[in-house]
């Protein structure tokens, strides 16, 4: 049943990015552009996004648990630091060069055309060298070091 609420919740998702034209990256872009071509639609999608997320925290959370699922998962930590904050930045900086964001890639993967696809081989190239770096830092810091004996010269 869980896999079939993602894939209809998908689906929504998928038309409301397309018939919103947040699959154009030139729209996208233009609601960068502040001084130039300004268009403002990015953001009554955000806020309408925003709005729906809000109202149903709101709901959800009042229950003993998700439909369908044990538990809620929700995020544990809510400190800043400088992986999350670089991440942002360079996340703001793709999407800012590019007006294509992850979550509206997918859909836009089905008009078939080639640059979506280019985008998806970068940003998972991307998603795997992160996973690489993290897990040499873990490994690095798991290490214990090696303390020399300490000579005293009788």
């Amino acid at each position: 049943m869980q896999v079939i609420a993602a894939l209809v919740i998908g689906i929504i998702f998928g038309l409301g990015i397309l018939l919103s034209g947040m699959g154009n990256p030139v729209k996208v872009l233009n609601f960068f552009d502040v001084a130039g071509r300004w268009d403002p639609s990015l953001a009554l999608v955000m806020a309408s996004a925003l709005t729906v997320t809000t109202l149903g925290y709101r709901l959800v959370l009042r229950r003993e648990r998700p439909a369908l699922a044990e538990a809620f998962y929700l995020p544990t930590r809510s400190q800043l630091d400088a992986g999350l904050i670089g991440g942002s930045a360079l996340f703001g900086m793709g999407w800012g060069l590019t007006g294509v964001c992850p979550g509206g890639l997918i859909p836009v993967l089905a008009i078939g055309r080639i640059e979506p696809l280019v985008f998806l081989v970068g940003l998972v190239s991307g998603m795997i060298a992160a996973r690489v770096v993290q897990a040499r830092r873990r490994s690095a810091d798991s290490q214990t070091p090696i303390v020399a004996p300490s000579s005293t010269g009788a």
